[in-house]
């Protein structure tokens, strides 16, 4: 992107927890900024009609929160999408949902860019995503000023398919990790261990990470304030099973967790954070 020409207009789609600080970044650094959500948003750059911004846009830049979402937008502003245009999906979608928007783009010239970030509240922020960019090396780096307004790090990977299959194995770990906290702390608190002295015994041994660091206080203190929220990473769970599913393999681990995630979802916790998980021990 050639600094010496005005910079692209961008409309940011999705409002959510990312989506709404992604979009102040943007506007911040100097780009002219549309939004629209599916909820009408209190914002001097906020849109109403979709169609009116992604005409008006350079960059669409799609932060929604699930396939559903995602393929309803999107086909409502698919006539207007031209070889002038660049569509960047953020959110984390499954594999046939991302083939949809390749053939679509594809269809109608429209140049896309499949780009799932990792990174929750705090890291949306404080502009410190980081995305899993599946697309060509030269229109990544063609990008990458716009990228960096919201992100620490840019990875690139192989292809479009490959950036979600990653999000989505990575978001795996991530969910299973937090199960096995609460496991853990479970087992420690029937047997007298303070939740402190079970989080001290994590930090130097091998398991320990920076999820945990910053999931286990908070468990311990019952603070389920949603960074990630329960139904966005039950939804995730269940792009993860599909994966599995077209590769042949049962995993059986995320499989319980989904099942564990599903029943405080049904308890409408799913809009707390996913280590609200831990309920399913301490709370009958």
């Amino acid at each position: 992107m050639n600094q010496s020409q005005p910079l692209p207009t961008v409309a940011i789609f999705g409002l959510g927890i990312i989506g709404s600080q992604a979009a102040d970044h943007i506007a911040a650094e100097g780009y002219p900024s549309i939004t629209w959500s599916r909820n009408t948003r209190d914002r001097s750059d906020y849109e109403p009609d979709p169609k009116v911004a992604a005409d008006k846009a350079d960059i669409i830049a799609c932060y929604l929160k699930d396939v559903e979402a995602v393929k309803e937008i999107f086909d409502v502003i698919k006539p207007l999408l031209s070889p002038a245009k660049t569509f960047i999906n953020h959110a984390t979608v499954d594999y046939e949902t991302t083939e949809y928007l390749i053939a679509g783009c594809a269809q109608m010239g429209c140049t896309f860019l499949n780009a799932p970030f990792t990174g929750s509240k705090v890291a949306a922020g404080n502009a410190s995503l980081v995305y899993y960019a599946g697309g060509d090396r030269e229109l990544i780096e063609r990008l990458q000023p716009f990228l960096e307004t919201t992100s620490a790090q840019i990875m690139r990977v192989p292809s479009p398919l490959a950036a979600t299959i990653l999000k989505l194995t990575t978001n795996l770990i991530t969910a299973s990790t937090v199960q096995a906290l609460a496991e853990g702390l479970s087992i420690n608190a029937a047997h007298g261990i303070p939740a402190e002295t079970y989080l001290s015994a994590i930090e130097p041994n091998a398991c320990a990470s920076a999820l945990i660091q910053m999931k286990g206080p908070s468990m311990a203190k019952g603070d389920y304030n949603p960074h990630f929220s329960l139904s966005n990473m039950l939804k995730d769970a269940r792009y993860m099973l599909d994966l599995a599913q077209r590769a042949g393999l049962k995993t059986p681990g995320i499989a319980n967790t989904t099942d564990q995630m599903q029943k405080r979802n049904d308890l409408g916790e799913g809009e707390s954070d996913f280590s609200i998980l831990y309920r399913q021990f301490i709370q009958k």
